[in-house]
């Protein structure tokens, strides 16, 4: 049994082929481990701020320090981490948008990147906090970004491989349903993703 925690960040909603995809990827998860929860959060619809002077302030004072408004100005971060650290797989649903992640989604992950929490600081460089954990990425994009000309337009999985190895995450899988408003592709992109599902 595991606890999924699964966050969507299309502007699509349920529509969307990154959340069609992540829907799938959360059943194959449940089929390899039953019994498992599913926490689902849509960034989109719960507009997290974005990242400000007065937050990232809070995040660097003790927590015995903390005022009133530092305590509220870490509300939505504090919340955010808890959710992650009580997780053992996170599924993303992440579309390709003008080469990266949609502001939701990197607005949490300014919420969760939080020193002496999800990472520390030594002198050897960062150390990431949340080892142990998996990640899945459902990646959707109208055009291909895994091989050809465009390859190098993908910012979207590099960076959140990186971004979560940074956390102490490493095992990181990303799936993708690509080629979407390609003709002659599209019309099998979507399956193609889902059937390239693999849970380890």
């Amino acid at each position: 049994m595991k606890k999924i925690l699964h966050l969507l960040s299309s502007i699509q909603g349920n529509n969307a082929y990154s959340t069609k995809l992540s829907n799938a990827i959360v059943e194959k998860v449940i089929a390899k481990y039953p019994g498992s929860t599913v926490e689902r959060v849509d960034l989109v619809e719960k507009e997290l701020p974005h990242l400000n002077a007065a937050t990232l302030q809070s995040m660097f004072t003790p927590e015995e320090e903390l005022t009133s408004a530092g305590k509220a100005a870490l509300r939505y971060s504090d919340e955010a981490v808890q959710q992650l650290m009580a997780s053992d797989i996170i599924v993303i649903g992440a579309p390709l948008y003008n080469f990266s992640v949609h502001s939701a989604l990197k607005s949490w992950m300014d919420h969760i990147t939080r020193a002496g929490i999800t990472f520390a600081y030594s002198e050897h460089g960062p150390v990431g906090k949340l080892m142990g954990k998996k990640v899945y990425v459902a990646m959707s994009s109208g055009g291909v970004y895994s091989e050809g000309p465009a390859k190098g337009y993908d910012f979207v999985a590099p960076y959140l491989t990186t971004f979560f190895s940074f956390l102490g995450i490493t095992d990181v899988s990303v799936f993708r349903a690509e080629g979407l408003k390609v003709t002659g592709i599209k019309e099998q992109g979507f399956e193609r993703g889902v059937a390239s599902i693999v849970i380890d």
